[in-house]
């Protein structure tokens, strides 16, 4: 049977930093030593600056306020393949779903929960409270929430409660939570064995099926027909992962979870070609990206990115969560300090508000995670 630890744990937009430990030989594959998939981080990031790209340079709305002007004119060529980005939370979940299913493998649901709210939370409160204070300077050109929506976002309950969000980025928090409960009902809280993941697989599939085609409000919140493939799809990888590349069940989860997501994404993304949109996403397009997410998580699932060994790769990892916070937001007002108060071109200005949001991201990691995460671990769960 194989092992598997993590070394630290993350969500949605942050997963946990993975190891994989020596492990004896599953249906004929052996591995020995210990091989951090630092792979997996690089691909979180990856995926984060995606998403960064899409918020700053493949929509319309307060961005272009910012600017001064649409994107797509700051950025004629690139805009176009920045609207692209946003499937970045697509690759997200995938990923999630693999992290995920490893973190529970093992775990009393006291110790799942633990890890889980640990590690959302902390620099969370933070940057609700940093985006809040930003948005509330008399210079700063974008509205701050009123107080009761601020202290209700402090909850992450914001969505379901219909309180107006302080970062927009929070609703994919909302869909990784109910993603969380229904793990750790059926599939931590019983014990995870190969058999109940399985079941789980197939069952929410055919549940999110029926809660699409019968659209009741309360089955489509609970089982997120939308995002369920993309879960799913990663808890399959990680059996793959778990038990090796001969399991045809493992594969069939995955098949058909891709199946099903680029249509979700088609349905979500495509529009026809129109002279009042933005932006263009052909259908072509948005399924090549969601293959592209699938297939690089499948890669670093059956060892084939083993090489991207570099210790860089988890400092990149442990910065996704934080960046995905802040960058969306206080994206804005950099933008626009940089672009009209310094007068910076518009790659340049792009580039510097990345490497800003990263550097704060670095700040939040190492002054509010670092120290946080392991106290409410451990007031959560004493036993550990």
């Amino acid at each position: 049977m194989t092992t598997t630890q993590l070394t630290a744990d993350a969500p949605p937009a942050a997963p946990d930093l993975v190891t994989t430990a020596p492990q004896p030989a599953i249906r004929g594959r052996s591995r020995t030593g210990a091989s951090r998939l630092r792979a997996l981080d690089g691909l979180r990031l990856l995926a984060a600056l995606m998403v960064a790209a899409y918020h700053y340079g493949g929509r319309d709305g307060e961005i272009a306020q910012a600017w001064g002007g649409s994107p797509a004119q700051q950025f004629p060529t690139a805009a176009p393949l920045f609207a692209y980005g946003c499937l970045g939370v697509q690759i997200f979940f995938v990923i999630s779903g693999f992290v995920i299913c490893l973190s529970g493998w093992g775990r009393t649901l006291r110790a799942f929960i633990a890890s889980r709210v640990s590690r959302l939370y902390p620099a969370y409160w933070v940057a609700v409270l940093l985006v809040t204070a930003v948005f509330a300077l008399p210079w700063v050109a974008f509205k701050a929430l009123s107080p009761s929506d601020v202290l209700t976002n402090l909850t992450m309950l914001q969505q379901p409660l219909g309180a107006d969000r302080v970062l927009g980025v929070c609703w994919t928090l909302w869909a990784e939570m109910r993603f969380y409960a229904l793990f750790a009902l059926c599939v931590v809280l019983p014990g995870a064995t190969r058999g109940r993941v399985v079941l789980f697989c197939a069952g929410w599939t055919l549940a999110a099926a029926l809660a699409q085609a019968t659209r009741e409000p309360f089955l489509d919140t609970v089982l997120m027909p939308e995002y369920a493939p993309f879960f799913i799809g990663g808890i399959g990888l990680y059996l793959l992962h778990r038990y090796g590349a001969r399991d045809p069940i493992a594969w069939a989860i995955v098949l058909v979870s891709w199946l099903l997501g680029q249509h979700y994404a088609v349905a979500r993304l495509w529009h026809a070609p129109s002279a009042d949109g933005f932006s263009y996403r052909s259908s072509a397009g948005i399924i090549a990206v969601v293959t592209l997410g699938f297939a690089l998580v499948a890669a670093v699932a059956l060892g084939k990115l083993r090489w991207a060994n570099w210790r860089w790769l988890t400092v990149a990892g442990a910065l996704t969560y934080p960046f995905y916070l802040v960058h969306e937001h206080l994206g804005w007002v950099v933008v626009r300090a940089l672009h009209h108060g310094v007068g910076l071109p518009s790659y340049a200005t792009l580039m510097l508000t990345v490497g800003l949001m990263l550097l704060l991201a670095w700040v939040l990691h190492r002054f509010i995670e670092r120290p946080l995460t392991p106290v409410l671990k451990r007031s959560i769960d004493p036993r550990r």
